[in-house]
């Protein structure tokens, strides 16, 4: 079983007159493990796909099973719980509290999880370190380059260890050598393992997808897999 699946998805928007449809008939599985692009011109799908498989926008027909799971099946308050402990979000505009240092920041969705306090800062900590920021932990938001505060997003969301991490733009508003080193730091995340799927509007993060989704008017346009490195390189 594909760890994403959805089928027959479609998203409308309707009003007296007429019907928009954001998503138009989408089926796709995705294998755990698997780093998925999502690129296509403005209002292909792209953010709305992406907000229903974060359980945030219902969907108008159709089923989206993640880990097995009908995620439109659950009640609200299920839906929630899911949402915590399957998924990690990661933002363009990073979203992160100007008033709490990185370390705090990162802690933030280990708030509904009884634990110490000391054992979620050595959690936080530990993912802090993973992405390269281990000396900037009593650091502002304002005092961080915006590739740092980037980090601290990503940090954020891998704080519960999710099994998949949806990421909107996250190369957006950075320049072109902090965009590369941050997908790179995505690209070791899912060489460890982790399923990532990420929608952006740069086509030179394609290289970094094991798979490129290509929308166009609510429907899938093309489906590439990345080409071996051997291949692409004597090509």
């Amino acid at each position: 079983m594909a760890f994403i699946d959805i089928q027959k998805l479609r998203k409308s928007y309707c009003n007296e007159a007429d019907c928009i449809h954001a998503l138009d008939q989408v089926d796709l599985q995705v294998e755990e493990g698997v780093f998925l692009g999502v690129m296509g011109p403005s209002g292909s799908g792209k953010s709305t796909l992406l907000s229903i498989l974060g359980g945030l926008c219902t969907p108008t027909e159709g089923k989206v099973l993640i880990d097995g799971i009908d995620l439109y099946g659950l009640s609200s308050e299920k839906r929630a719980d899911f949402r915590r402990e399957y998924l990690g979000f990661v933002f363009q505009s990073f979203n992160l509290i100007p008033y709490l240092t990185a370390q705090e920041n990162v802690m933030l969705p280990l708030a509904v999880k009884n634990l110490p306090v000391k054992q979620k800062r050595e959690m936080a900590n530990q993912v802090l370190e993973r992405v390269g920021l281990e000396q900037r932990l009593s650091h502002l938001p304002a005092q961080l380059s915006g590739g740092e505060q980037e980090r601290v997003a990503i940090a954020r969301a891998l704080v519960n260890s999710p099994p998949l991490i949806l990421a909107d733009e996250p190369t957006g508003s950075l320049d072109t050598v902090t965009s590369q080193e941050i997908m790179t730091l995505f690209a070791e995340l899912n060489d460890d393992g982790q399923t990532i799927l990420m929608v952006t509007h740069n086509a030179e993060n394609r290289p970094y997808f094991d798979r490129t989704l290509m929308l166009r008017d609510g429907r899938i346009a093309e489906d590439l897999l990345r080409m071996p490195k051997v291949l692409a390189e004597a090509g």
